[in-house]
């Protein structure tokens, strides 16, 4: 069975915080600091560097702080909370402070960041004495060393740059700390491409289609598009687009028996559903029941009816679907360093005995898992990961196991953020001989 895929932000997380900060660049740009909004933000970072809080989970309670927030307000607090947890290391060492932060040590790394974005410090207490040029100099002086530029720690920089050399690694990491498109999936059994933009170009929302997504619309400027009748109407769902890859790889028809084994919240699958054209049945699994409510919620709006909600709650539920499935997708718990952009602070939670034991779980994910595919059909396994060592160094070693050697290996998509713009993610399609 598989482990919670916790470093993720959520779908309905991340919709709120779309929402909030659409306007936020504008008002950088010729903004004052409040008194009240800077409070809440140091609280939060406390919460989240020295009691371990989830950043996402702290973000939406300080949003419920004070009734009076407008979405200026709103959009400040989580994106300037988002901001210095995505550079904590880089800002910590400008500052000169370590952890655990006291509230004087988080005010100064605050300073820190308001001045290397040019926003004039306000005469408060907290701010006394803020050394701006050395500041400036010392951004210029660590920028040169990249797990200070970057803002990660010794063991990730080291780990990444050992699977993917240095060239390589220099590049993903700093686009996986690029802030991300808005990427919509369209919902084929309601709409198409071409209604769906025109739909939202009415409601003053550009978009754009991209190349290699057939699916796919991004937003040309960042946009709530959750408040509109076209998401609640389910004609679509934010889905990056590295992501819309994977269901497309499954190589799905319509009237096909279909497992999506750690389906979450539904999000492939309910592409799938789409792709079948709601002909044929797709299992959803996971061992969280309430997560499978959320996919149950999210396919009445969407309209998909093949798929089936089954809570992993004993092996039985696996054993019953062994050789029964046309196509099996394994959408496998991984290290998440391929979304870092959608959850920075991932990589101040993150332990290199935890990517050990992942391994560990997704290498008896695909031995337990893959039994499900009857002859001639087929299997992906997927990550959010950009290490070979979770991606095809595992599908390597499943297909020398007992249980692979009836597989055969057919391609396999390796997609990193520097070059396509979008999440890192991996996927391999393999095929059970006839």
């Amino acid at each position: 069975m598989r482990k919670d895929k916790s470093i993720r932000l959520n779908n309905k997380n991340i919709r709120e915080f779309e929402a909030i900060n659409v306007t936020l660049h504008a008002y950088k740009i010729k903004m004052r600091l409040h008194r009240n909004l800077c409070f809440a933000t140091v609280d939060g970072l406390l919460q989240i560097f020295n009691e371990g809080f989830y950043a996402d989970k702290v973000i939406q309670q300080l949003l419920k702080r004070d009734k009076r927030w407008g979405a200026r307000d709103r959009a400040f607090v989580a994106e300037t909370t988002y901001d210095i947890v995505r550079w904590k290391r880089l800002y910590a060492e400008i500052a000169d402070v370590k952890e655990p932060f006291s509230r004087d040590d988080i005010w100064r790394i605050f300073a820190v960041w308001a001045t290397l974005r040019g926003i004039k410090l306000p005469d408060w207490t907290y701010f006394e004495n803020t050394p701006t040029r050395k500041i400036k100099g010392r951004f210029d002086e660590l920028s040169k060393i990249r797990k200070y530029k970057e803002s990660i720690p010794d063991w990730l920089d080291d780990l990444g740059e050992k699977e993917l050399g240095k060239t390589v690694w220099t590049k993903e990491i700093a686009a996986l700390n690029e802030q991300a498109d808005v990427v919509l999936r369209v919902n084929t059994l309601k709409t198409t491409k071409e209604k769906l933009q025109s739909e939202l170009f009415d409601l003053e929302i550009d978009t754009e289609f991209i190349k290699g997504y057939p699916n796919a619309l991004k937003l040309k400027e960042r946009a709530n598009v959750f408040t509109s009748e076209a998401f609640q109407n389910g004609h679509f769902e934010v889905q990056d687009a590295s992501s819309q890859l994977v269901a497309e790889f499954l190589n799905v028809e319509p009237g096909m028996r279909v497992v999506d084994t750690c389906a979450g919240a539904g999000g492939k699958a309910l592409h799938l559903a789409s792709l079948m054209e709601n002909k044929g049945q797709i299992i959803a699994l996971d061992i969280y029941a309430n997560k499978l409510k959320e996919l149950k919620r999210r396919a009445k709006r969407n309209g998909a009816h093949n798929i089936e909600p089954r809570h992993i709650d004993s092996t039985k539920v696996i054993k019953k679907l062994y050789d029964k499935a046309d196509r099996v997708l394994i959408d496998a718990p991984c290290s998440g360093i391929g979304v870092l952009r959608r959850n920075p602070d991932a990589k101040w939670k993150l332990q290199p005995d935890f990517i050990e034991k992942i391994k560990k779980t997704q290498q008896d994910i695909l031995k337990q898992y893959s039994r499900m595919v009857k002859t001639g059909g087929q299997l992906v396994y997927a990550t959010c990961s950009v290490l070979p060592s979770e991606n095809q160094e595992q599908v390597d070693k499943f297909l020398t196991s007992d249980e692979g050697k009836d597989f055969t290996f057919v391609k396999d998509n390796k997609v990193l953020s520097h070059k396509t713009s979008f999440d890192g993610f991996y996927m391999a399609l393999l095929e059970k001989k006839k």
